[in-house]
C-alpha cells in the first residue's frame, strides 16, 4: 500500500517556477553555501589563533568589549539593516527598469542614495572613534583594561565606514542575482584579521586584531568592487528572477525615515542582546567575556549555515512582492523555514551532545586551558537552546521586511525579547554567572521567534502557521533523540576527534530516521524516491 504523505500547506499549488530560474537559485545557492563555510572555517581559525596566542584574561576581555562595534556594525550594516531596505528597494527598480528602461531607476537609486550614505557613515565613523572613552565606560564599566579596550575601539570603529560600503555593494549585487562576490566577503575579512593577528600579534598583542578588523572591513569592500563594476558598465539584466508581472509602482525612496526606521530599530535590538550580555558577564571574574564569545561564535555555526539559503531566496521574495505574486512569496517563505530549521536543529543536536570536545579540539593549546574549555563548553551548550529561534528570526524577518512598505511589528517582537533577555539575565547572574547569561540569551530570542511566526499569519502574505509549526515540531522531537544517540556516540573514544565524528555521524542517521518516522514533509518527499527506487530493484 502507497503511503500518502500529507501536505504542508492546504491552500492550491500555485504554478512552478521556471526550471531555468530553479536552477540557477540551486547553483547561486551551492556557490553562496560553499562561499560560507569558507568564511565560517576561517573565522574559526580566527578564534583559534586569537585564543592560542591570547587565551582568556583581561586583554580578550578588553578587545571583546571593542568587537561589539564591527558586531553592530555587521548586523546593521551588512546582514539585517542595509539588507533589509536595499534589497527590496533595487528589487523594485528592477521591476521599473524591466518597463520602463530610459531614464535607469537602478542608477537612479544609486546616485540618491550612496553620497548621502557615505557621508552619514564616515560622520559616524568619526564620532565612534572620538568618543571611545565613553563607549567602553558604558558597554562594560568596571573593566580592569579600560584603556586598552579604548585603542581597540578606536581601530575597529574603522568598520563602520567600511561595513556600510560593502552592505551597499552587497545589497545591490543580490538584488541584481549576483551571489558569488557578497558570498565571499566574510573570507576577505577573515583572511585580513588572521593575517595581521599573525604578523604583529606577538608585537601589538591584541591591538593587532583590532587592526586586523579595519583592513578587513577594507578587503570585503574591494573583493566586490570588480563584480560591481562590471554590471555598472553592462548594465545587465537579473538572470536568476523572471521579469514581473503586474504595475511596476513608483520609484522607492529606499532612505526615507518611515522605512529604514523599522528596519533600523530591529537591527539595533537584536544586536543590543550582544550588548546586554558583556555588560552583565563585565563584573564576573576575568575571561568570563571570552568564554561567551568563544561559545557564541561556534554554536552560532548551525544557524549560519542554515540562513545561507534565504540569502538567495531574500530577492526572490521581494520581487515577487514587488510583482504581486504573494502566493509565489509565501511557498517561498515556508519552505525556508523548514529547511533552515532542518538544518539547524540538526547542528544543535551536535553542538550540545559533543560541545567539550568541539571546544577542547578547536581551542585548548597555548595559552588557552582545560578550564577555558570547560567553562566555554557549560556555555555553548546553553546557547544552543536559542539556535531554533536565531534561525526562525533570521527567516521571518527577511520575510517581512521583502514588503517596501514599513513595519514596526518586527521591531516591536525584537524589543520584547530584548526586554526579557535583560530581566532574565539580570536575576540569572548572580546565581549561574555566564551560563545564565546565555540561557537568558536564548529565552529572549525564542520568544521573538515565536512573536514573528504569530505575526506572519496576518500579513498580506499570511503564513501556515500550524502546518509550519507542527513541522517544526517534529523536527525538534527529531533533534532531542539525536542530541541523546550523539552523546552515546561520543562517549565510544576517548579523543575528541574521533568522539566528534561519531557523534556527528549518529546525530545524522539517527536525525533522518526520526524525521521520516514523524512524518516531516521534507524528509518523506525526499525517502520516498529512494524507496520507489530499492522496491522496484527487488
Amino acid at each position: 500500500m502507497t503511503e500518502t504523505v500529507p501536505p504542508l500547506l492546504p491552500a492550491p499549488a500555485a504554478p512552478p517556477e521556471p526550471a531555468a530560474s530553479g536552477r540557477l537559485l540551486a547553483r547561486a545557492a551551492f556557490l553562496t553555501a560553499v562561499l560560507t563555510v569558507a568564511g565560517a572555517v576561517l573565522g574559526l581559525l580566527r578564534d583559534q589563533a586569537f585564543a592560542h596566542v591570547f587565551g582568556a584574561g583581561a586583554d580578550t576581555d578588553a578587545f571583546l568589549v571593542s568587537w561589539t562595534v564591527p558586531e553592530v556594525a555587521a548586523t546593521l550594516l551588512i546582514e539585517d539593516g542595509l539588507a533589509f531596505v536595499l534589497v527590496p528597494a533595487f528589487s523594485l527598480a528592477l521591476v521599473r527598469r524591466a518597463r520602463h528602461p530610459d531614464p535607469d531607476p537602478v542608477r537612479a537609486l544609486v546616485a540618491a542614495t550612496l553620497p548621502r550614505l557615505m557621508f552619514a557613515l564616515t560622520g559616524g565613523a568619526a564620532v565612534l572613534i572620538c568618543a571611545a572613552p565613553a563607549v567602553v565606560a558604558v558597554l562594560a564599566p568596571s573593566l580592569p583594561r579600560a584603556d586598552l579596550a579604548v585603542d581597540c575601539t578606536r581601530a575597529t570603529a574603522t568598520c563602520v565606514l567600511s561595513f556600510g560600503l560593502a552592505g551597499y555593494c552587497s545589497a545591490a549585487l543580490r538584488g541584481h542575482g549576483r551571489f558569488l562576490a557578497p558570498a565571499s566577503i566574510y573570507v576577505a575579512y577573515n583572511v585580513g584579521i588572521i593575517g595581521l593577528l599573525l604578523l604583529l600579534g606577538r608585537a601589538w598583542g591584541v591591538r593587532a586584531a583590532a587592526a586586523g578588523v579595519a583592513f578587513g572591513g577594507v578587503l570585503m569592500v574591494l573583493v566586490q568592487v570588480p563584480a560591481l563594476w562590471r554590471g555598472w558598465r553592462r548594465r545587465e539584466a537579473v538572470p536568476a528572477l523572471p521579469a514581473a508581472r503586474g504595475p511596476a509602482g513608483k520609484t522607492p525612496r529606499a532612505l526615507r525615515f518611515a522605512l529604514v526606521a523599522p528596519v533600523v530599530v530591529f537591527a539595533l535590538s537584536r544586536q543590543t542582546q550582544v550588548l546586554i550580555e558583556r555588560f552583565l558577564a563585565a563584573p564576573l571574574p576575568a575571561g568570563a567575556i571570552s568564554h561567551l564569545n568563544y561559545a557564541q561564535k561556534v554554536a552560532q555555526m548551525p544557524m549560519v549555515l542554515s540562513l545561507m539559503l534565504c540569502t538567495v531566496t531574500f530577492p526572490v521574495i521581494a520581487r515577487a512582492l514587488a510583482a504581486g505574486d504573494t502566493e509565489r512569496a509565501r511557498r517561498r517563505v515556508e519552505s525556508d523555514l523548514i529547511v533552515a530549521g532542518t538544518i539547524v536543529l540538526l547542528g544543535a543536536s551536535v553542538v550540545v551532545a559533543c560541545a567539550p570536545e568541539i571546544i577542547q579540539l578547536l581551542f585548548q593549546r597555548g595559552a588557552f586551558t582545560a578550564h577555558d574549555t570547560a567553562a566555554t563548553a557549560a556555555v555553548m551548550r546553553v546557547y544552543a537552546l536559542g539556535l531554533l529561534g536565531q534561525t526562525l528570526v533570521g527567516v521571518l524577518a527577511r520575510s517581512y521586511f521583502s514588503e517596501a512598505r514599513p513595519l514596526w511589528f518586527p521591531a516591536c517582537a525584537m524589543l520584547a525579547g530584548l526586554t526579557a533577555t535583560a530581566v532574565a539575565g539580570a536575576l540569572a547572574v548572580p546565581a549561574w554567572g555566564a551560563p545564565g547569561i546565555a540561557a537568558a540569551n536564548a529565552l529572549g530570542i525564542t520568544l521573538t521567534a515565536l512573536l514573528l511566526l504569530w505575526g506572519s499569519g496576518r500579513r498580506r502574505t499570511a503564513l501556515s502557521v500550524g502546518p509550519v509549526s507542527g513541522q517544526l515540531v517534529r523536527l525538534l522531537g527529531a533533534a532531542c533523540v539525536a542530541t541523546a544517540a550523539c552523546r552515546w556516540g561520543a562517549s565510544a573514544s576517548s579523543s575528541p576527534l574521533f568522539a566528534l565524528v561519531i557523534g556527528a555521524s549518529v546525530a545524522v542517521v539517527v536525525f533522518a530516521v526520526t524525521a521520516r518516522l514523524l512524518r516531516v514533509r521534507e524528509f518523506c518527499l525526499l525517502f520516498r524516491p529512494v524507496t520507489r527506487k530499492l522496491w522496484h530493484a527487488r
